[in-house]
């Protein structure tokens, strides 16, 4: 039996069967805080031209904007994400937003380009503690099967939503105001928080033996491999797939994941038990979970960069252009939450990858002469329908068998594969494209021509990815019975 304790019975060995009242209430302010995490990893897209003006980086040296972030949160998500567990979900909530909120200012008043580095290592590292911790007291507030649906609905639209609407939010304070704003904005989301969530939500932690000790070797291997894993494929967005900047590491992470698995197997007390990974339905969301990250990605990067530099979009423009993506992915949520207890987790996901891709597919004919309503409009609109549609499902798998022994665990996992499939994406269809373009212009094709086709082909590839996400969930994910059992009053749970 999993066992949670909280503030009123530390010691107590019963679980929390009954529904805290004040959940709605913590769930909107989760929601919120997630929104302000996830928004701080496309912000800055819009407003990267700018930085760069106002702090002098050069090419090589803005990439860290972005890659400082992902890299430091990438790496020790699955740490965070077992932390939580151990140490309580509440405290690790509220250091990792105070610090998210230190590391904001920080970027904000910026005067110097390692001031905004560190800042933005600052706000990953603050991820890799919030995250799991958000996500894992979501799963423990909700346990009635039909409104854990909605909650973990609300929650896996957040993530898509924080996504396009950075691009939004970006382009009208940049405009309107500063670059440094879009930092800033951060910090009454914290203040409310912080002062906010202490009286909704009480503390919780997994049950551990007296003896028992902290598994600081698997904490290490897991976070180091992680480490190298993700810088590799940053890497590989400006060297070639076989340079050593980018096998070495990829190399070195696979051995330390290696090493971590074999001494995971023989510790008493596992940060990571490899039983988690038993529950195939869980395995297999998480896995296609890297490819539709890869293409939503890459997808969101390279369509700005189009209407920026082929369009000749304001950055205004082009925030405002994603609103449609985000009212889609808004629509096929409501959808996918009214859909899973009637069809499946299974069938909603399955459909709403391969529909996304057809989207993909659509957005993929762009060409020079396109127009937003002719060539950019439609692919967004059946790829954000379809993308919202997948979202209940699949966080719902992720978190299928998951016990409140393990829910912090099980969201730093799916916050991972998150991570690592957006370093993935920007690694791999992001390179392609502009490889693909290079290759073109050095036939003497014009640049804009040559550099629309880059990102044809790079769309087409993440199309390609989707429908394989949606082939692989309908071949491998066991069917989910519709009616989920309480997490937290049951150790295992079988697929229906």
């Amino acid at each position: 039996m999993a066992d949670v304790h909280t503030d009123k019975a530390p010691e107590s060995e019963e679980p929390q069967r009954h529904a805290d009242p004040r959940r709605w209430r913590a769930l909107i302010l989760l929601c919120g805080l997630q929104f302000m995490i996830l928004l701080d990893m496309t912000v800055v897209n819009v407003a990267l031209p700018h930085i760069q003006d106002s702090l002098g980086f050069s090419e090589s040296g803005l990439a860290w904007v972005v890659n400082g972030y992902v890299l430091m949160s990438g790496g020790l998500l699955l740490f965070g994400g077992r932390s939580a567990d151990i140490f309580g979900r509440r405290r690790l909530l509220l250091i990792g937003v105070g610090l998210f909120a230190l590391s904001s200012a920080l970027c904000g008043a910026a005067v110097s380009q390692p001031m905004m580095i560190v800042g933005r290592i600052g706000q990953g590292i603050a991820e890799s503690i919030a995250a799991p911790a958000s996500l894992g007291m979501i799963a423990l507030l909700f346990t009635d099967p039909k409104e854990r649906t909605k909650a973990l609905g609300a929650w896996g639209g957040i993530i898509a939503l924080a996504g396009t609407s950075g691009y939004v939010i970006s382009g009208v304070l940049t405009d309107v105001v500063s670059w440094r704003w879009i930092f800033f904005i951060n910090l009454p989301i914290a203040l409310a928080v912080l002062v906010l969530l202490p009286r909704m939500v009480s503390e919780s932690r997994m049950v551990r033996a007296k003896n028992a000790k902290l598994d600081l070797a698997g904490a290490v291997t897991s976070t180091a491999g992680l480490f190298a894993i993700v810088y590799g494929l940053l890497k590989a967005a400006e060297s070639p797939w076989g340079s050593a900047p980018v096998v070495l590491p990829l190399v070195v992470g696979a051995g330390l994941i290696l090493t971590m698995l074999i001494i995971e197997r023989r510790a008493t007390d596992p940060l990571i038990p490899l039983s988690f990974f038993a529950n195939r339905t869980r395995t297999v969301i998480n896995g296609v979970a890297l490819l539709f990250m890869a293409a939503f990605i890459s997808y969101t990067f390279m369509m700005t960069l189009f209407e920026q530099h082929i369009l000749d979009y304001s950055p205004l423009q082009t925030g405002l252009a994603w609103l449609p993506l985000g009212i889609g992915i808004g629509i096929g949520i409501g959808l996918g939450t009214a859909f899973v207890p009637r069809v499946g987790v299974k069938a909603v996901a399955g459909v709403g990858y391969i529909g996304a891709g057809v989207g993909l597919a659509l957005t993929s004919m762009i060409t020079v002469e396109s127009t937003y309503f002719g060539g950019i409009l439609p692919g967004m609109a059946v790829f954000g329908l379809f993308a919202g549609l997948s979202m209940p499902a699949a966080t719902n798998a992720a978190l299928h068998g998951v016990t409140a022994q393990d829910s912090g665990l099980a969201s730093g996992v799916q916050n991972t594969a998150l991570q690592v499939g957006s370093a993935l994406g920007l690694a791999a269809l992001v390179t392609l494209a502009l490889r693909n373009a290079g290759e073109q212009i050095q036939r003497g094709v014009a640049a804009e021509i040559a550099t629309t086709a880059g990102y044809s082909t790079a769309l087409r590839a993440g199309a390609v990815l989707m429908v394989l996400g949606g082939v692989l969930i309908f071949a491998l994910l066991e069917r989910v019975a519709t009616k989920l059992r309480d997490p937290v009053a049951e150790t295992v749970e079988q697929a229906g």
